[in-house]
């Protein structure tokens, strides 16, 4: 074929295959073959940091992370290999690796560059020593003194990487992730073939932190979530306070509320990166704290800060609550009152939250108070339909959550023995997964727009949604892709778009997809039997706002054919509760949302039988 004749497609192809090979080559070039993998992908990491964030880093943290090029093979393969155990200290005589020819020669170059430190004669102080006895076995410890010259006698040389060095590689790691959770163990685990990321065009334009002070900034709050959450756990209860006190003063001392971030209105998304955004969630749980201290006054100040500076979040919602709650607790029924009245004008307080106030508003605000009736109050009280089902108890003890026997005789749980009821009954089938099987369906059917082409919502090779899925802005940048999708869904190919994308993409990591727990049989037979309208509802609200929706759906999931496949079915979502349980104020949000969307939802209340039964 001639150039001439080459149509698009192919032209494409080419293109691609070309520009795939120039890749290779360029990545044999700068990592030849001979390189262990680990380094291979440690040594992209950093250049990756210092590609795009280079400006975050002054001059000699940048020259000292670009030392790290020139090191040989050995020194750079036990800096990774050190950095990536559990240390601090390790002694010498146990550092030994099959790929590493000469442990202490590598030690000695990676002393000299500044990247590790050594435990020896020279005047150790007592953090190291007492960091080093640690690095001993308690047999060892048993047998010296506390005099550091027998520690070393008996540790020997020890090593550890230093400050300089966990600081930076800490900060990169962070950078090249863009979260705490993942570390130089996700590289192994794709290696390896255990884990697979979707498909996806990392298209950056705007740079997370504008300076090397955003960041330090952010860095500094980290450090103090860190402390509040160790010292929760720890109930240090001084420190809880100081935490608390640092993030409030952190936050009060700002200028701009946390809605006005550096970044454009599109990528707001992005403020979660902000010192600020990570201070509020420090003070919320300052707030949970006052009230388990029934200080309800230090928790109402918070959380009158909190919503005064951060207008744009949608965590108002649970804020604007807490304080209506806190203020009634203290006695002030009028301001509490007025507080819910007010929340429901905030475009912010949704779901859950957003039904619990308008309950409170009703409860509240009676003669004398207020004299006329919301116009929310007819929708709220609908009546669920509820059914109630006995079974034989296994236990009864108060405070223990009951055990029955099963139809078939083994010992199960309430949601077990609902799903056992309505197969009896009904024949129907089903599943108990509460939101899991919703998240599943939704990140299948709606594959192609998760992994859409947008703007500075993948920055890594290793996420599993965009950055923006949890807010606004995810279905504001693809209305008009999702709604194109919503109509082949209405127009009855979610079947076929289900199993397509399984096919393409089985295994790989999406957020909520969960391939082990849902079999594609069953996830079709759901699809077939919710149909197209109520899907489409169900996948607009999660699209809208993923963050309010995408827990508290009820427990089961249930669905029978009429007949065959082809003579189409229906589902049942149902919420169970045992007698003495009662509905949270987000699963009676989502039973009266699926109500509005077509669903048919019931409560289920599986009560013990009597004793002379």
């Amino acid at each position: 074929m001639q150039e001439g004749e080459m149509d698009d497609n192919n032209r494409q192809l080419l293109c691609s295959s070309w520009g795939n090979c120039l890749h290779v080559v360029e990545d044999i070039n700068r990592f030849p073959p001979y390189k262990e993998k680990y380094q291979h992908n440690f040594i992209i990491m950093i250049h990756e940091v210092l590609k795009h964030e280079a400006h975050l880093f002054d001059d000699d943290e940048k020259r000292f992370l670009e030392l790290f090029d020139s090191l040989p093979d050995d020194s750079q393969r036990l800096l990774i290999r050190l950095y990536t155990r559990k240390g601090p200290w390790f002694r010498m005589a146990n550092v030994s690796y099959p790929e590493i020819s000469d442990s202490n020669n590598a030690i000695e170059e990676l002393h000299d560059a500044g990247y590790v430190c050594l435990f020896q004669s020279k005047g150790p102080s007592k953090c190291e020593v007492d960091e080093v006895m640690n690095a001993l076995t308690v047999l060892e410890l048993r047998q010296i003194p506390m005099l550091p010259s027998m520690l070393l006698e008996r540790s020997g040389i020890c090593v550890r990487v230093s400050c300089t060095a966990d600081l930076l590689l800490w900060r990169v790691q962070r950078l090249f992730f863009l979260n705490g959770e993942q570390d130089l163990s996700s590289f192994l685990l794709v290696d390896l073939g255990l884990v697979k990321y979707p498909n996806y065009t990392c298209n950056t334009s705007l740079p997370i932190f504008r300076n090397r002070n955003d960041l330090l900034a952010y860095e500094e709050a980290l450090d103090v979530a860190e402390m509040m959450d160790q010292s929760l756990d720890a109930n240090d209860l001084d420190t809880v306070m100081r935490c608390i006190e640092i993030s409030d003063d952190s936050m009060s001392s700002s200028c701009k509320n946390i809605s006005q971030t550096p970044f454009p209105d599109a990528a707001t998304f992005l403020s979660c990166f902000t010192a600020s955004w990570v201070y509020s969630k420090v003070v919320t749980l300052g707030v949970s704290f006052f009230e388990c201290e029934q200080r309800y006054g230090d928790a109402v100040r918070l959380l009158k800060g909190l919503l005064k500076r951060i207008t744009c979040d949608g965590r108002r919602g649970y804020w604007t609550l807490r304080l209506s709650i806190d203020l009634e607790h203290m006695g002030y029924i009028n301001e509490s009152l007025l507080v819910a009245e007010e929340g429901l004008l905030d475009p912010w307080v949704r779901a859950g939250s957003k039904l619990a106030l308008q309950k409170r508003v009703l409860r509240l605000g009676k003669p004398p108070r207020r004299w006329k009736t919301p116009s929310f109050a007819k929708s709220i009280n609908r009546s669920i339909k509820e059914v109630h089902v006995m079974g034989r108890p296994l236990n009864c003890e108060t405070g223990m959550k009951i055990r029955f026997y099963g139809y078939d005789g083994e010992q199960c749980g309430v949601e077990q023995l609902a799903l056992q009821h309505y197969a009896e009954e009904g024949g129907w089938k089903g599943v108990h997964a509460e939101s899991g099987i919703w998240l599943t369906i939704f990140g299948l059917v709606m594959w192609d727009v998760i992994f859409a082409d947008i703007p500075n919502v993948f920055r890594t090779k290793f996420q599993t949604a965009p950055l923006d899925l949890n807010t606004d802005r995810f279905y504001m940048e693809r209305e008009s892709l999702i709604e194109a999708h919503l109509q082949k869904i209405c127009e009855g190919m979610a079947e076929e778009i289900l199993i397509k994308s399984w096919q393409s993409h089985e295994g790989m990591a999406c957020r909520g997809v969960n391939w082990e727990r849902h079999s594609l049989t069953d996830l079709r037979a759901a699809v077939l039997c919710i149909g197209g309208s109520c899907l489409v509802s169900l996948c607009r609200h999660l699209a809208q706002d993923y963050r309010s929706w995408s827990s508290g759906m009820p427990d089961l999931l249930i669905w029978r054919f009429r007949g065959g496949e082809t003579d189409g079915g229906e589902a049942k979502l149902v919420e169970v509760k045992s007698a003495r349980d009662r509905l949270s104020e987000q699963q009676r949000a989502w039973l009266l949302l699926l109500m509005d969307c077509g669903f048919a939802v019931e409560v289920c209340k599986v009560s013990p039988m009597p004793p002379s039964i």
